[in-house]
């Protein structure tokens, strides 16, 4: 640990002890309730739409496995994602300006409003597509406005001796929201898809009124001027890139996908520059939006790469298990594609309950002995838990299947709490708030870009078997060889997007004029369960292989990194009640990042009590 990093944490405690002015005891429990409905809103509000989807795009009436709707779909589940990472680093910092309490309520009132507009959505086909990413997007921006602020009021309003259980109460929440949008988008969805967004707007409507009448600022403010050149820069040249990968996952011209298509390398390559001169504007600003001097100290570089990359591997990972789950396993194992949705949401629980027992565990552990040897195993099991997935068949044995997720969420939360402190206690009180803010933008830019390598190494898989293995299945039925060949030939996204989405494309594909030519036994194998699970899991698995594999490697590479940040003093011994509620707030952080709804980071000088 550097001299630097010594006196920074020195400093922090100081500052926490001097700047913490708590209010009476019943306004630190309105604080922490009404922060907990705003996080477990917006996380129940960010992985219902992940099973969703398909009753979603049926109620509009609209085709996303059509080529020409691909880019609806992606905006749709990803466009939430990319907005949070674009502007939690700047509006944390605009509510060390100008009042979290005042921003706080803004985003409750913002993200209300736009629930409220996506679940009056009368429209349909494509207008109806638009709006509902228009809105999704907007809805972010209040979402964004919510965590970047929510950790910094619970902090303001609770002393120094009762934090941890505060925020280890929110990190709860962030956990618990994560699990019951899975749950309650199965349940609702099916009923009618306009509840999924209509769910939060009576939490929205009650928390904003209660959060204007009831909250008030009591922490300090951070005098600075508003970084326009650097806000600016940084938004788009991030948006660029952000696009650019959502783009890149569509087909081009007769590739695979659409990396060599100019409009997404003038994306990739434009928006680098532009974040080239981003950082060129920061180091000449006065009060730049990213602290890059932060990077001087040796603990927080190598925390923040280790997450980021630690995102990179995991990112994706939620997305490549629905897609085994509703497009292969429970249609083989007799589920029917309209149930998939909620049954997936079902069967991953063990990755939630592993967050719930390795929080607290590890928070205590690395409060007494030091984060490092916590953070780096959290990643070296979450590289073995990807190698032994690697290692399952594709139609596996739920068992074990069970006790893998459970693996990886325990090795998840042993990462997130231990990581985060490590590098949060480097920080001077002054610069929490940017450094809090750059970890999360750092960990939500890399799901993203995680999302783009784990769909495109298994499109590339499926691109490399999975045409001759649709042709001779096809033709094997009784279609035609003409036209087994062109289904085969087209762009395997199409197939991936379908299982992700739980729909059974064979009879889309096919169309009535040719199931109506073969023989009704044929024709209704064809369109059964098991046909399509079985066509796709073979060039599914060996796109599946290589993705686990490359997350693997890069959580090898994120503990060599994590290990690198050195030796830490370890933390004053408390009570293990407030240490066991701090490992759940950094288990909730994670929670929250994984849905992509941001993360419960604290983003001001105050927030972080680690």
């Amino acid at each position: 640990m550097t001299t630097s990093d010594t006196a920074a944490g020195t400093l922090s405690l100081e500052a926490d002890e001097v700047l913490a002015r708590p209010g009476p005891d019943n306004y630190k429990w309105i604080a922490l309730s009404n922060a907990t409905i705003g996080i477990l809103m917006v996380t129940i509000n960010s992985s219902i739409l992940l099973i969703a989807l398909p009753d979603i795009f049926r109620g509009i009436e609209i085709d996303p496995l059509a080529p020409e709707n691909t880019s609806y779909f992606l905006w749709i589940l990803m466009g939430f994602l990319l907005v949070t990472s674009v502007l939690v680093v700047s509006l944390g910092r605009v509510g060390d300006m100008f009042g979290r309490v005042r921003m706080y309520n803004l985003g409750f009132a913002i993200f209300t409003l736009f629930s409220i507009l996506l679940a009056v959505t009368w429209m349909h086909g494509t207008a109806a597509a638009w709006w509902i990413i228009i809105m999704r997007v907007l809805q972010g921006v209040g979402g964004a406005f919510l965590f970047a602020n929510s950790s910094a009021i619970i902090t303001d309003a609770f002393p120094e001796d009762e934090r941890g259980l505060a925020l280890g109460v929110n990190g709860v929440a962030a956990i618990v929201g994560s699990f019951l949008g899975l749950l309650i988008g199965g349940l609702l969805a099916p009923v009618e898809w306009h509840l999924v967004f209509l769910v939060s707007v009576p939490f929205g409507i009650f928390g904003t009124v209660w959060a204007y009448l009831k909250l008030r600022d009591n922490g300090a403010r951070t005098q600075a001027r508003i970084d326009w050149a650097g806000n600016i820069t940084f938004a788009v040249g991030l948006i660029a890139i952000l696009t650019g990968i959502v783009y890149g996952l569509q087909p081009y011209g007769g590739h695979t996908m659409g990396w060599t298509k100019p409009f997404v390398l003038s994306c990739l390559f434009g928006g680098l520059a532009v974040l080239i001169g981003f950082v060129v504007i920061e180091l000449r600003s006065a009060d730049p939006m990213f602290r890059l001097d932060l990077f001087r100290s040796r603990t927080f570089t190598m925390g923040s790469i280790a997450a980021l990359l630690g995102a990179l591997a995991r990112g994706g990972l939620q997305f490549m298990l629905i897609i085994w789950l509703q497009g292969i396993w429970l249609p083989l194992h007799g589920y029917s594609f309209e149930k998939t949705p909620l049954w997936a949401g079902i069967y991953l629980i063990p990755v939630t309950v592993g967050f719930l027992v390795a929080g607290p565990l590890a928070g205590r552990f690395a409060d007494r002995y030091g984060a490092r040897p916590f953070a780096t195993l959290g990643l070296v099991i979450t590289a073995v838990a990807f190698l032994l997935f690697d290692a399952i068949p594709i139609d596996f044995d739920y068992p074990w299947f069970a006790l893998i997720l459970l693996l990886m969420g325990l090795s998840m939360g042993l990462f997130a709490g231990p990581n985060t402190s490590s590098v949060m206690n480097t920080l001077p009180p002054n610069q929490r708030g940017a450094g809090a803010g750059m970890l999360n933008t750092f960990q939500n830019s890399a799901s993203v870009l995680s999302i783009g390598v784990f769909f495109t190494i298994i499109a590339l898989g499926l691109a490399a078997s999975l045409p001759d293995a649709m042709y001779s299945g096809l033709v094997g039925q009784g279609v035609s060889p003409a036209k087994a060949h062109e289904l085969a030939n087209l762009p395997p996204i199409g197939s991936l997007f379908a299982a992700f989405l739980g729909y059974n494309p064979t009879e889309r594909l096919l169309g009535p004029d040719t199931l109506s030519q073969l023989d009704p036994a044929k024709a209704d194998f064809l369109t059964g369960h098991t046909f399509f699970p079985n066509l796709i899991s073979g060039p599914f698995g060996d796109g599946l292989r290589l993705a686990f594999a490359f997350a693997a490697v890069a959580c090898l590479v994120a503990a060599g990194f994590s290990w690198l940040r050195g030796k830490q003093r370890p933390h004053v011994r408390r009570p293990l009640l407030e240490e066991t509620a701090e490992g759940l707030a950094g288990a909730g952080d994670i929670a929250a990042m994984e849905d992509g709804a941001g993360s419960a980071l604290p983003s001001s000088p105050l927030a972080a009590e680690r």
